[in-house]
């Protein structure tokens, strides 16, 4: 993970040079503050990825002499046969289209996406799937 951290925190302080260099060339801002929110996020991904990666220890993609069987193992549990995530995908159009058409359609649109959520979250918690 220290070397995913590092590659983001560069990546930030790229986005910084060239977003000093873009606002000194052009003075405009919207380009600029989008830069600078691409700074912002870069760092804070490096920085979370950094302090992980000190909570953890080392990982098999941190040493250099590493193989590639090192990281072999269960990487966790996911889902094969969920209709959740197209649910939650649905509820969320329908709620960027009630922004757009009025606030009753976005109201239903965000009561979709919290019980969408709900339902993708404790999916594997009832019914013939649960463990």
């Amino acid at each position: 993970m220290k070397v995913q951290g590092w590659l983001f925190i560069l990546c930030g302080v790229f986005f910084a040079a060239v977003d000093v260099v873009y606002w000194y060339w052009s003075k405009e801002p919207v380009g600029t503050t989008a830069m600078a929110i691409s700074v912002g996020f870069a760092l804070m991904i490096g920085y979370y990825l950094m302090y992980t990666a000190r909570r953890i220890g080392d990982q098999p993609e941190d040493d250099k002499q590493g193989e590639i069987s090192d990281g072999a193992g269960e990487l966790g549990f996911f889902s094969p046969h969920s209709w959740w995530p197209l649910f939650v995908c649905l509820a969320v159009a329908l709620a960027a289209v009630g922004l757009v058409i009025g606030w009753w359609l976005f109201l239903i649109g965000v009561f979709a996406i919290i019980m969408s959520m709900i339902g993708f979250v404790f999916e594997y918690y009832r019914g013939n799937f649960s463990h």
